[in-house]
This record gives C-alpha cells, structure tokens and sequence, in this order.
C-alpha cells in the first residue's frame, strides 16, 4: 500500500512514527498557550486542524495528571478564590434552540485557587457556579495545602458551606470580600460593552482570625484576566469559543502546567511552582511533549501484514 508522504514530515513515516517532529509540535503548544486559534495554528503550522485538536486532547490529558500528582503538599500563607465565566457551543439562552447541543453546553465556569504570593495556581475546576462545584473544588484545594491558611472569596453564598464543611477539622482563617456594584452607564452603545459601575467592598470575617489587610481577590482576578488574554476561547464577543466542554477542560489543563512550570513570572523571576516550592527547575514544552510521549501507548505488533508478493 502506498501512502502519500509530506516531504517535511518525510522522516517521521520512514520511522513508522506517525506523528509530528518535536519543534512543530512544541510551536503548537506554545501558540495554544499564548491565545492563538487552532484554524490559525493550522495555517500557521501547516497541519490538519485535526492534528491541533489531537495534540491538544494529548497535552491536556498529560497536564491534569501531572497537575494532579505533583501539586500537593504545599506550603502557602494565603489562598484566594475566583470563578470566570465563558460558554460551550452556544450560550446558555441560546442551548434550547441550538442543533445537537453536545453535553455542556452553555455556561461553564471556571473556579481558580491562587497563592498570592507565589502566584502559583493550586487547584482549578471546571463546572456550574452551584454548591456542588463549590464544595469538590474547596475539598480539591484543602487536599493540595499543607498548613493552615487564609482564605478570601468573593461573596458567592456558595464557598460558605463548601469551606465549612472541608475545612471542619483543621480550621481556617476565612473572609469574604462583597464587591457592590450599582447601574450600568445610562446611555450609548458603549452601555453593551461597559461593566457595572463599582460602589464599593466590604470585608467580612467568616471564620477564623484573618488579617484584613490581606482580604483581597485582586491577585487571583488578575490572573482570571491573563487567562481570559491567554486562551482564544475565553475571549468574548467572537467565534472562537470552545465547541466541546471536554476540549474546554484540556486547553485549560496545558495553560495551567504551562503557566505554573514554565511561563516565568515577570515580577518574581522564577515560575510560580519555583517560588512555591513545588519544584526547582524551569520547565519547557518540549518537557510537556515528554509527558505526552510517556503515557502514548507502546507500538505493538501489527494487526494485520501485507502479503509480499514473491519477484519473478
């Protein structure tokens, strides 16, 4: 059987590996991890799209289990918690009227733990803004702590029962920061895209002896918005939002390793796993390839041979 060779990719077919050179697929990463779209990483790269979204499902199912084995244990001071919104194949109004909704469609939340000081994401989750995702996402982030911390929310009712109920037997420093806000601008087409006038915050002490000058969610919804910079399908007002969750959860599992293991801090000079101790080494993603490669299934013998036919 003969089958049609990329002359770029040439070597890898001769190999009987079919899969991409280690430089291609690290420029697709790292395009993915800086907010570019997988159809212009396919131009770009001059791969199938099919390819783009295959090496993302790989990476990403790589990342959560490495996210999941090696961030645990970790010694913080203060935690704080966010929730940024994005949505799946339509929105959430739009979902009843849509054809062949997929499972998760609509809206999708994202709940972030942040170690202000490090910068360090510890636990994320993907699901609704309810009391169930409230709840395996606080026990997500007890499991990963090693001390006692402060913690700050904002006011969503939700983390009260979450937070009580996780950290019962240890005990928590815990506030909430209420942020009011008041009527959107009055007039002009510009109200659609204008937040919400702000009218102030209050810090209410929940649980615990937290210090009040540290209650804050301003470091965490920073990085909510490097997040919704970073990744196209956060971005609002386009087409490139996420067509399935389960892709969703994979550029979100990449970003993660990629901004706690090998994205270097600006301010902190290190990466964040670094200032929190998690690690001691700047990672790349020609390493995040490694972790692809290592749970790629071994080549066995093949299925079916090709009857050789004899020379005459």
């Amino acid at each position: 059987m003969n089958f049609p060779i990329d002359p770029k990719h040439k070597s890898s077919y001769i190999r009987g590996m079919n899969k991409l050179p280690l430089k291609t697929r690290v420029q697709i990463l790292h395009m993915l991890c800086e907010g570019s779209s997988m159809r212009s990483i396919s131009r770009v790269c001059d791969v199938s799209i099919n390819t783009v979204s295959k090496l993302l499902v790989d990476a990403g199912e790589a990342c959560a289990a490495y996210h999941w084995d090696h961030v645990r244990n970790v010694h913080a001071k203060r935690v704080q918690c966010d929730e940024i919104w994005s949505f799946c194949y339509a929105k959430q109004k739009n979902v009843k009227t849509a054809k062949a909704a997929p499972f998760g469609s609509g809206n999708v939340w994202t709940w972030t733990a942040l170690d202000p000081d490090s910068k360090m994401i510890l636990s994320w989750m993907v699901g609704g803004r309810d009391a169930e995702s409230a709840m395996f996402f606080i026990q997500d982030l007890k499991e990963r702590l090693a001390n006692r911390i402060q913690l700050t929310t904002d006011g969503h009712k939700a983390y009260l029962d979450a937070v009580a109920g996780s950290f019962a037997d240890e005990g928590i420093d815990y506030a909430m920061l209420v942020k009011m806000y008041g009527d959107a601008p009055d007039k002009g087409p510009e109200r659609k895209y204008s937040p919400s006038n702000f009218n102030g915050s209050k810090k209410k002490r929940i649980s615990g002896d937290p210090d009040i000058k540290h209650v804050s969610t301003s470091h965490v919804e920073r990085q909510n918005l490097t997040m919704r910079m970073s990744m196209r399908r956060f971005t609002r007002l386009t087409n490139a939002f996420s067509k399935k969750v389960d892709n969703h959860v994979h550029a979100l599992s990449l970003y993660f390793v990629w901004y706690n293991f090998c994205r270097i801090h600006k301010t902190l000079r290190v990466t964040p796993a670094m200032a929190a101790g998690v690690t001691d080494t700047v990672r790349d993603l020609e390493w995040v390839v490694g972790l692809i490669d290592v749970r790629a299934p071994k080549p066995g013998r093949p299925k079916t041979y090709i009857k050789k036919t004899p020379l005459t």
